[in-house]
């Protein structure tokens, strides 16, 4: 009887998926001793069970064996460069060319710090020196725009002082008049109690005398 061809892909049926697992696991575990001894060679072999049961086979020692692995790929990793290598050479000649930038401007900054002038030129030098009168020229024109900035805000701050003693004095005189008036308040008030109490009852007669009979 010829079997039909297995089809390649996952079997659906969870119990003839086990099925299936069991009867070629076994399979690949009597093959891979089969090997080891028919060849005289070292295997290691796992396997997971996709309920993650673990299922292993070593002809020797499994450990033994893998650390063998390691370092034999460690090993070869070390002779033999990563395939990506030659894409990171644009990258380590960029990182080449910054380098060099920065040790010239290392160089330049000692340079106009007066440091390290022993190997300059003469026509250095006067470039140097010119490098320099620019230089402070800007920090000249950047220290008067400064000031200019600081009087200018010094001005403000007057006028705002100015304005803020007009209304301080401004308070302070409404509240001396006010002080004045109560005063003058009470004063009119006192002065009219004490001249009631002198007051006199007048009787104005208009007319001629009156004429006294003589007996």
């Amino acid at each position: 009887m010829v079997r039909g061809k297995t089809e390649m892909r996952r079997i659906e049926n969870a119990t003839s998926r086990q099925v299936t697992f069991s009867k070629r696991r076994n399979g690949l575990l009597k093959k891979a001793f089969e090997l080891s001894v028919l060849c005289d060679a070292e295997l290691a072999l796992i396997i997971f069970s996709s309920t993650g049961k673990l299922y292993e086979f070593a002809s020797s020692s499994l450990q033994a064996t893998v650390g063998r692995y390691l370092r034999h790929t460690k090993a070869t990793h070390r002779l033999q460069p990563p395939s990506h290598q030659h894409d990171l050479q644009p990258v380590q000649n960029e990182a080449t060319s910054l380098l060099d930038e920065i040790e010239s401007l290392e160089v330049s900054k000692r340079k106009l710090l007066g440091e390290g002038l022993g190997s300059s030129s003469y026509e250095e030098l006067q470039q140097i020196e010119k490098q320099l009168e620019r230089s402070l020229a800007h920090v000249k024109a950047r220290k008067y725009e400064v000031y200019k900035e600081q009087i200018e805000q010094l001005k403000e701050k007057e006028k705002y002082l100015a304005a803020e003693n007009a209304k301080l004095a401004k308070k302070c005189f409404v509240q001396r008049e006010l002080r004045q008036s109560s005063t003058q308040v009470g004063k009119i008030s006192t002065h009219l109690e004490h001249s009631s109490i002198f007051d006199v009852e007048t009787e104005l007669f208009i007319g001629p005398p009156k004429s006294r009979s003589i007996k």
